[in-house]
């Protein structure tokens, strides 16, 4: 059996317009959060769930934290009901929500992290070989005895991370961890979630805008758009469906080279070299690399696929989401 069980789970949320002038009353709108998202998910997996604004994804978190009920459908994490018997159920979960704090704000993070272990019932000797570990991995020994209000925003959500793992969960719930992050917090963040992963076969579910965070930490992806899911599998092979441009930036020993290319090739001046674009199947890549050597001798070149935030958006627009 599955880790994660979900099958035909439904949200409505019901949401009043703006009262128009001279109505008493606010007209109501039914919107569908999701209609029908089914998946199973392995344990130790590490999974990306994405897709744009109001597709669903927070939605699918907060029920399988068990902060939502859901209007139909099932859905089992642990064997356990995410929604039912809760006591029980929040000890093997851990959820980090981006835009939201679970530590206090004005004490410092050690403080927070005991009462948590209160609140846990995490055993003395226990808490204190997890808290060094943690500590130690996330770079925060010379910051326990400061207030979190303290911390820079990197600072806080890796705070936010060791609080939300002093239990040891089965699983993780991450709802946009690295929003706001600068590069070098992002790229700690990730190097951390791969660790947990691979040490203790911690099981994380993963939201976010950010690919270059789903392309570091997944190889399988969930998408959803109109709260229904669209695609399950690699993130290679996601993208592979939608990498239909390749750039080539190069520079020869006669700069004139360039010229002599034919013209089905579109070739631009960039600074002392040339940027040129193709589609692969219109123009495999060993012809096109063949038509550049015959051009002259070739000082520098790189060929690069499309920004994967560009592929995404194709994606997106595809799918009409």
């Amino acid at each position: 059996m599955s880790f994660i069980q979900v099958e035909d789970l439904k949200k409505q949320f019901i949401v009043r317009k703006k009262r128009e002038k001279g109505s008493l009353f606010r007209e109501k709108e039914i919107r569908e959060a999701l209609r029908g998202v089914s998946f199973e998910i392995e344990r130790g997996e590490l999974v990306g769930y994405i897709g744009p604004n109001g597709a669903g994804k927070s939605t699918t978190v907060k029920i399988l934290s068990g902060i939502l009920t859901p209007d139909g459908g099932k859905a089992l994490v642990g064997g356990q009901v995410p929604w039912k018997n809760r006591r029980d159920y929040v000890q093997h979960i851990g959820v980090v929500f981006g835009q939201r704090m679970q530590l206090w704000w004005d004490v410092p993070i050690l403080d927070s992290y005991n009462l948590l272990k209160d609140i846990y019932r995490i055993p003395e000797d226990r808490y204190k070989s997890r808290l060094s570990e943690l500590t130690d991995a996330l770079g925060l020994g010379e910051l326990l005895r400061t207030p979190l209000r303290q911390l820079s925003l990197g600072q806080r959500m890796r705070a936010e991370l060791c609080g939300s793992l002093l239990h040891q969960p089965d699983i993780l719930f991450l709802d946009e961890p690295t929003i706001g992050l600068d590069a070098v917090s992002k790229l700690d963040l990730r190097d951390f979630l791969l660790w947990e992963n691979r040490e203790h076969k911690t099981t994380i579910l993963l939201t976010t805008h950010d690919m270059e965070d789903i392309a570091a930490l997944c190889q399988r992806v969930m998408v959803l758009g109109h709260g229904s899911k669209l695609y399950d599998g690699n993130l290679a092979d996601l993208l592979a469906r939608f990498d239909k441009t390749r750039t080539v930036e190069i520079s020869y020993d006669d700069p004139a080279a360039a010229l002599k290319l034919p013209p089905t090739v579109q070739v631009e001046k960039n600074g002392d070299g040339f940027r040129l674009s193709y589609k692969p199947e219109e123009f495999p890549t060993a012809k096109l690399l063949s038509l550049l050597q015959m051009a002259g001798p070739i000082r520098e070149m790189t060929v690069q696929p499309q920004n994967i935030d560009h592929l995404i958006a194709a994606m997106y627009e595809e799918m009409d989401l």
